[in-house]
């Protein structure tokens, strides 16, 4: 047993913070890594870079597995994480030192130091839940800008619409991710794909949710060529190439069937084939099954079905009768793709080959091998129908020059749809006040799975909190987020105190300003600067809820008070967004509040699981199941299994 201080867990921590530091930041650069296989991995995203440490400490394992089950949530600010964790012990470990009267409680000074840091890191957490929420909402929501999806999916966006700020908060995430020479491409890239799937009468968090559950089967990736090329195609992509020789289909419309299994018919179980075998050859039951099978794509050639869609491989015999009718085989293809594939053709997938009916039937506006790379796909496209009249099916097309580089666009790409499913949807909800989707009439996807999209809750490691803010806050970047609430944490007056007579509040408020002092980590005098230009401006326009209704314009001036009773007003849009951004130097984007709020709840969880840790327990004997009974194992297998 070897027991943990507070030292050991800062040390830890610190360590990972110096890996993280050299990528943090607009300026900061991308951390290139080598496996024991000589081959080289070159990564800016934090996630990806704390997962692929090789690290032997259980504490930072801890650590890693905290920031990626947030980032698997938000998408965003893994390596912020890092850096307020580590400024949150830090200033935690030095007062702990300083907390007064402990030794007299203690025979350990070390033991006593811990004992207060986990008393503080309680209250700090306890300070967050009761209220930090309410500082953001009254102290920093108000300086930046809400934008509703239903602005977001206009068909007509102006300069001043919301799509500009949907690319003013992608670009300064993919800036961070992938740098700055393609963020504005890929930022238009992720618009243009929001703007094709939009469902018709749909909440944000469905539309998104919808993309992020289907994302491997809506995405292609494509080695060797520059990011540039990456590009939207029409329909879907299958990642399978034809199995049969790939004939003009002129006929139209084109009809399609998916099967879950063999196209052979399961007529018998084994004991009556065993049976019939007695009375038959061999030779007449393979003529039998011939026959069946023969049934079955005539059955198809009535339907008028020429293209076939498989998740298994299937026999030569199959491949051979759907040569001679002219029919396209596909085998092989995911249950990702069988999944989406099925959603937008509204067709039901087929498991049983003798029950083939029109509701199998997939109607194709074409069937078609298409080149991406060095590789042949499969291409089909859907026809329209008057419920699809807000969205158009498109797969993604991802290039780069490497594997490597690839599956970091990848990933930048997915992390992405989380934040903004974090921005319009907070996952700060109690189990009454789930969001329930909307029925629509889109027919093909009510067919295939009804009951997995009645209600939507995004996935959470948090405990269940009032939401105190609308769906799509927005501040601008470069640490305004913390500049703004670390001025309201300072003026706020909390009651609990640390012994030493320091406010958690002000505590929470010295570490915010870590994360900006980062940033601009290459010039001090501009950390300066932009924190002095954010204050004035603050003390300049110090009534926040001076809002602009973006629907109406309400003529009641009681109204435009806000509700009675001190309950927080309605946020939809704020004069001050563009004004406050005016405050740095340059326009750098924008970011989520929500992602940032959802951020510092979960680096406080951490600190707290931390500090609760007393002593480390090493194992060095494979680790028995709980059916096992500690009477029924004996000290020679006890030995057998130690050296297995």
């Amino acid at each position: 047993m070897e027991h943990l201080h507070m030292k050991h867990i800062l040390q830890t921590v610190s360590v990972l913070e110096a890996v993280i530091l050299r990528s943090f930041g607009p300026e900061g650069g991308q951390v290139l890594f080598t496996r024991d296989t000589g081959q080289a991995m070159l990564s800016r995203s934090g996630t990806h870079i704390l997962t692929a440490l090789q690290l032997e400490n259980p504490i930072a394992r801890m650590v890693v597995e905290c920031v990626w089950k947030h980032s698997s949530v938000t998408g965003d600010g893994s390596k912020t994480f890092i850096l307020l964790l580590a400024s949150l012990l830090r200033m935690i470990h030095t007062i702990a030192n300083k907390e007064p009267n402990v030794s007299s409680s203690y025979n350990s000074t070390e033991a006593a130091a811990s004992a207060a840091a986990r008393h503080l890191a309680d209250k700090l957490l306890a300070f967050a839940l009761k209220d930090l929420d309410d500082l953001i909402a009254v102290e920093v929501v108000p300086y930046g800008c809400c934008i509703s999806w239903e602005d977001f999916t206009a068909k007509k966006q102006t300069p001043t619409h919301a799509n500009s700020h949907i690319k003013n908060l992608l670009a300064p995430f993919f800036h961070t991710r992938l740098g700055f020479a393609h963020c504005d491409f890929i930022s238009d890239l992720t618009c243009q794909l929001l703007n094709n799937w939009k469902f018709k009468n749909e909440s944000p968090s469905f539309c998104l949710q919808f993309l992020d559950d289907n994302f491997p089967a809506l995405h292609t990736t494509v080695s060797g060529f520059p990011i540039s090329t990456s590009r939207l195609i029409e329909g879907q992509v299958i990642h399978r190439d034809f199995a049969t020789p790939c004939l003009r289909i002129d006929r139209q419309p084109i009809k399609a069937v998916v099967f879950t299994g063999s196209l052979h018919p399961k007529l018998f179980n084994t004991g009556e084939v065993l049976g019939l075998m007695d009375k038959r050859s061999i030779v007449d039951f393979s003529a039998w099954s011939v026959k069946a099978l023969e049934c079955i794509i005539e059955n198809l050639k009535t339907l008028g079905v020429s293209v076939l869609v498989s998740t298994v491989k299937q026999s030569p015999a199959v491949l051979s009768l759907a040569t001679q009718a002219e029919m396209c085989l596909v085998e092989c293809v995911s249950e990702e793709e069988i999944s989406l594939f099925a959603q937008l053709s509204g067709s039901t997938p087929v498991s049983d080959c003798l029950t083939i009916e029109p509701k199998h039937v997939a109607t194709l506006a074409f069937c078609r091998p298409v080149l991406l790379g060095a590789h042949r796909y499969v291409h089909v496209a859907f026809h329209d129908s008057e419920d699809r009249t807000t969205f158009k099916p498109c797969s993604l097309v991802i290039c780069a020059s490497g594997e490597g580089q690839t599956e970091q666009y990848v990933r930048a790409f997915r992390d992405a749809i989380h934040v903004l499913l974090t921005t319009w949807e907070p996952i700060h909800v109690t189990a009454a006040s789930k969001t329930t989707l909307q029925s629509h009439k889109f027919t093909s996807l009510d067919k295939y799975n009804q009951t997995d999209r009645t209600t939507y809750t995004p996935p959470s490691i948090y405990p269940p909190h009032k939401c105190v803010y609308e769906p799509g806050c927005m501040i601008p970047v470069g640490g305004a987020f913390e500049f703004l609430l670390s001025r309201a944490l300072l003026s706020d007056s909390v009651s609990d105190h640390t012994g030493v007579g320091i406010p958690v509040s002000q505590l929470l408020a010295k570490a915010l300003l870590s994360v900006p002092r980062q940033i601009y980590s290459h010039s001090p005098r501009h950390f300066l600067q932009t924190q002095t230009r954010v204050m004035s401006f603050t003390q300049n326009h110090s009534r926040p809820f001076s809002l602009v209704d973006k629907q109406e314009p309400n003529t009641n001036p009681v109204q435009n008070e806000g509700p009675p009773g001190g309950s927080k007003p309605n946020l939809h849009c704020c004069r001050k967004g563009d004004m406050l951004s005016k405050a740095f130097t340059s326009d750098l984007g924008l970011e989520s509040v929500s992602c940032k709020y959802q951020l510092l709840l979960a680096v406080l969880q951490c600190v707290t699981s931390l500090l609760r840790v007393d002593a480390m327990l090493r194992t060095h004997t494979v680790l028995h199941s709980k059916s096992c009974r500690l009477t029924n194992i004996s000290w020679k297998d006890t030995e057998g299994e130690a050296e297995d």
